[in-house]
């Protein structure tokens, strides 16, 4: 009876899947790490210096009060944030307007490599 039960039962679920073979970044500049072994703990900064940069940042904002994933940019990083988002918005507006008024595979194919740029450029925040 007792082995009816454990067949019964689920197998274990591991909630939070590996994901080996995924890149790791840096955790300052985001640049992409070097793939190690397997041996000790995992690598969180490309190098001393992005190391420092986040270990200032962790302790400024402590002296602060500032929760630790808060984001502090400027008035003028904002500025440049919004025209970005803007940019962004504008070349995805471009594109469904291009589809409506029937334009070509190659025209179509234009404007979405300037979404895709306009995008990636939005990844560099820092």
């Amino acid at each position: 009876m007792r082995e009816a039960a454990e067949l019964a039962q689920p197998a274990p679920v591991d909630l939070v899947p590996g994901r080996r073979g995924a890149p790791r970044h840096c955790g300052w500049c985001g640049r992409r790490l070097p793939e190690g072994g397997n041996v000790g703990r995992r690598r969180r900064y490309c190098g001393q210096s992005c190391r420092q940069r986040a270990y200032e940042r962790r302790t400024a904002l402590q002296r602060s009060g500032l929760p630790e994933d808060a984001v502090v940019l400027s008035d003028t990083e904002v500025a440049a944030l919004q025209d970005r988002l803007f940019q962004l918005r504008c070349a995805a507006e471009d594109i469904v307007t291009a589809a409506e008024d029937g334009s070509d595979a190659r025209e179509l194919r234009a404007l979405a490599l300037e979404v895709a740029r306009a995008a990636k450029d939005l990844e560099q925040l820092r």
